[in-house]
């Protein structure tokens, strides 16, 4: 199972902790005036597939389209004669791809709702009033879908599982993992600290290629640091994974007035996407371990080096772009 999922990782590219959905912001900025802001990343066609749709009484006023880095931002003036409470806001052509898009409504004078798009939903009906539901729903959402997607936090779960095997020591490292990097993207997000995303996307690479490196250690050997005490080990790499989350949750906002609840929401989704994948790499290790024997050592020394090598090439290609 780690070694499909690594294979599939070669095919990544290197910005691999971006978080890929789109971004649909609307603010009114004077009564009946809003500013659209459609920010779709080119990866996967949303770009191309996907637009704003406008409700009935709405027309767009003025209409502006760049490139931002990996992403399409369209700008758009838009007049409404009525006001949106009630009415239907989403993305139409979302129904028929398999990326989702963050919702961000910020009414003149009102709190801000944010909502969650995807092909199943891809409309949401305007509230009058925040729902703080939403809220946790939307933002544990984009936590739990980021470890997932977001592939080089996801390979260094993996490299977890494999230095450290037993279920009760890996949970206590990947939940002190969790902490460090909540930390950093608290503070980051709240403008307590700036850290340049070059530097820490390099370092996050090289975070991966230590620990494949200390998986390929004899077993025999004398026992390291990251061996004696994982979860000191994670927590201190978690500090550097958290600046990475922080770039990335930073490219689709936080709605105003809520930040506390969705910084705590994405973190609790980060933990339970952790565990998952960790859940689920146990169990099929032991389901593998009741038909084969002496596998084992193997297939983590053949997974580390593909880790190994995955990471190397993330470092390479962030170092050199």
């Amino acid at each position: 199972m780690a070694l499909l999922g690594v294979l599939v990782l070669l095919a990544q590219p290197a910005r691999a902790d971006d978080l890929r959905p789109g971004y649909l912001e609307w603010t009114e900025h004077a009564p009946g005036e809003w500013r659209v802001t459609w920010k779709a990343p080119l990866l996967g066609g949303l770009a191309t597939r996907a637009k704003p749709i406008l409700p009935p009484g709405c027309a767009v006023a003025n209409a502006q389209r760049q490139f931002a880095g990996p992403s399409v931002v369209e700008t758009f003036r838009v007049h409404c004669a009525v006001p949106l409470a009630g009415r239907t806001l989403g993305l139409a052509g979302l129904e028929s791809g398999f990326t989702d898009a963050l919702l961000r409504v910020a009414p003149l004078n009102r709190p801000v709702q944010a909502a969650r798009l995807t092909p199943q939903e891809p409309q949401v009906a305007v509230m009058a009033r925040t729902s703080a539901p939403t809220v946790w729903r939307t933002y544990f959402g984009l936590g739990f879908e980021h470890i997932l997607l977001g592939f080089d936090h996801l390979l260094f779960v993996v490299a977890l599982v494999l230095l450290i095997g037993g279920w009760r020591r890996l949970v206590a490292t990947v939940t002190a993992f969790t902490i460090a990097h909540s930390l950093t993207l608290a503070a980051t997000t709240l403008g307590l600290m700036t850290v340049a995303r070059k530097p820490v996307e390099i370092c996050i690479a090289l975070s991966i290629v230590l620990i494949a490196r200390e998986i390929l250690r004899p077993s025999g050997a004398e026992p390291t640091l990251a061996r004696r005490a994982p979860a000191l080990i994670a927590f201190a790499f978690g500090l550097l994974h958290g600046f990475g989350f922080a770039a990335a949750l930073a490219e689709i906002g936080l709605p105003a007035g809520e930040v506390p609840l969705a910084l705590f929401a994405f973190n609790v989704g980060v933990e339970f996407g952790q565990l998952a994948i960790v859940a689920a790499m146990l169990a099929a290790i032991a389901m593998v371990a009741r038909f084969a024997t002496n596998w084992q050592r193997p297939a983590t020394v053949a997974g580390a080096y593909l880790i190994g090598a995955v990471a190397t090439a993330w470092l390479i290609e962030r170092t050199l772009a």
